[in-house]
């Protein structure tokens, strides 16, 4: 007679994966986790029935205890990987591991080491903030109490502690999607999944989330982040690994793939009239507007003083993008 499988065989198969994971950690985690890849991905196919092929071979190392930037297009096949790390999409071929556990040969006790925020909100709007976090501590084993300790320290954190007793229909997107990261993290993972973590976030609080994700980052936390937000990355991000068309076009650290540019472009705004050209190639945008591209090695100070010699005076200036956007547009577009 088969297994039944029920949710409590599902919990109690949680429970039992953590359990191991908390018996695995040594006096001093973060030292231990360098030695090893968080995430190994070994030419992952995936092609769906429609005759879609989402990911075409992809194979990459995350590091453990690294912060890096999924980057890539709509389309791309971020979203993809992320399922297929998740559980909620089947690859077609391919191996991953997950802090040294095959996710196939053993997907609970896998999964375990992950901590998922989703695009989607996808928790109960029936039930109340502090309850969705302690309820989700206890599918992986964690008991009542820590967990009722976790989930102060979570809510706390993220500015929602006066939230608590409220239902989470009731928060605002910026409150939901704090929510969300508090739930990955109450079982305390090695690994967080962001997917698109700042959406619906306004500025202010998007870099009170930047400051939070650093912390748990410092604390030794492998962090994995898709982001539309190309600032995003290049503030908070080590590595990258950038997508197209479901292959990896770029993986690289950060800093390398700055190195590569050969010029940047800037916008910049004066009264006073121009000639479009120069050593700057001046593009005028409109009556009071202007682009200039400056190479590799030439300051921006230099352009101001250069262009103030001659006795134009620039009221404001900003990058016409940031630096990783115009590396994303040569490799990924």
């Amino acid at each position: 007679m088969g297994t039944r499988v029920t949710a409590s065989n599902s919990i109690r198969t949680y429970r039992k994966a953590h359990e191991e994971y908390l018996a695995e950690q040594p006096p001093c985690t973060h030292s231990i986790q360098h030695a090893m890849h968080a995430i190994t991905l070994k030419n992952i196919e995936k092609k769906y029935a429609t005759g879609t092929h989402a990911l075409k071979g992809i194979s990459f190392n995350l590091e453990a205890g690294s912060m890096t930037a999924l980057l890539g297009a709509n389309g791309a096949g971020k979203t993809t990987l992320i399922g297929i790390l998740t559980g909620l999409v089947r690859k077609t071929s391919g191996q991953i591991t997950v802090s040294g556990v095959d996710l196939d040969a053993e997907p609970e006790r896998a999964r375990a080491f992950i901590g998922v925020v989703p695009q989607e909100f996808n928790f109960s709007i029936f039930e109340k903030v502090e309850d969705i976090l302690i309820d989700q501590a206890g599918y992986y084993g964690v008991t009542r109490s820590i967990a009722k300790e976790r989930t102060e320290n979570l809510l706390k954190e993220l500015g929602l502690w006066e939230k608590r007793h409220a239902y989470s229909r009731t928060l605002s997107g910026g409150m939901k999607r704090r929510l969300m990261i508090a739930r990955a993290l109450v079982h305390e993972p090695r690994i967080l999944l962001l997917d698109e973590p700042s959406a619906g976030v306004d500025v202010e609080l998007r870099r009170g989330m930047w400051e939070f994700i650093r912390k748990i980052h410092a604390q030794g936390t492998t962090i994995l982040l898709t982001t539309h937000y190309l600032e995003e990355a290049e503030e908070l991000c080590e590595h990258v690994v950038m997508m197209r068309q479901g292959e990896v076009v770029r993986n690289a650290p950060v800093q390398e793939l700055l190195k590569e540019l050969t010029a940047q472009s800037f916008v910049f705004t004066t009264n006073q009239p121009l000639k479009e050209g120069g050593p700057y190639r001046l593009k005028q945008k409109n009556a009071t507007t202007w682009e200039a591209s400056l190479s590799a090695g030439t300051s921006v100070t230099k352009m101001i003083q250069d262009l103030s010699e001659q006795h134009v005076m620039i009221n404001d200036i900003r990058p016409k993008a940031n630096r990783l956007e115009e590396v994303f547009i040569e490799a990924a577009m």
